[in-house]
């Protein structure tokens, strides 16, 4: 399976899944090329949201999102860095559930895990981060709990500079869907991995500062 192929198998499942209500882009380095993938709107839910046992992984991450409140629509020219700034109207720390429908993604290429929306289950929000645009997010930290086991530290996200990869998504990832569109929620990637949770175990992820967000497993 290729890349493009990989991507093709997301527009399938959109088709199927139905209204997008976000997307996850990341990169693995802060000059790597990005990749992305849509969230279905009915797998965004609030900090406090219990999980059933469908999400039978039980992995982890923590992530800050950005939820928009304008369009970014396709068009010729690439989006400025100040034109992301402007359409966006709050940001959010967040847990990744992460849930594979592939059998074996330890071993997987990179093709195969895009068409598997690289693995997303469910994305958990929490309260806007107030002043959010004078946060040093380089050297933010964060700290990720699972009930049962030691604590996760994290600092800075590894694709480096958010609004880039916003901007990526603006230009190139989203242009098959009509765009970024207002409403819409746009995590940017873990700082911390993607860790395994007990079976009933609670999960919160705290960045320095701010409310934690929380979620629980069956």
């Amino acid at each position: 399976m290729t890349e493009a192929e990989g991507y093709a198998v997301q527009v399938e499942v959109t088709s199927v899944l139905g209204e997008i209500g976000g997307w996850k882009v990341g990169a693995p380095g802060p000059d790597a090329p990005p990749s992305c993938a849509p969230l279905p709107a009915a797998g965004i839910l609030p900090s406090g949201t219990a999980l059933d046992a469908r999400f039978s992984d039980r992995l982890v991450e923590a992530e800050i999102a950005f939820m928009l409140a304008a369009d970014l629509p396709p068009r010729d020219a690439p989006y400025s860095r100040a034109e992301v700034i402007a359409a966006i109207g709050s940001c959010h720390s967040v847990i990744e559930i992460v849930q594979w429908r592939i059998r074996d993604y330890a071993t997987a290429t990179n093709p195969v895990k895009l068409a598997d929306s690289t693995g997303n289950g469910a994305l958990i929000v929490g309260d806007a981060i107030e002043g959010w645009q004078a946060i040093d997010f380089p050297n933010l930290t964060v700290t990720q709990d699972v009930e049962g086991e030691a604590p996760k530290l994290g600092k800075g996200n590894p694709g480096g500079d958010m609004i880039r990869l916003i901007a990526w998504l603006a230009d190139v990832g989203t242009v098959w869907a009509g765009g970024l569109k207002a409403g819409q929620i746009v995590t940017c990637g873990s700082w911390t991995g993607c860790l395994p949770a007990p079976a009933g175990a609670g999960v919160s992820v705290t960045f320095a500062g701010q409310t934690p967000v929380r979620t629980s497993f069956a």
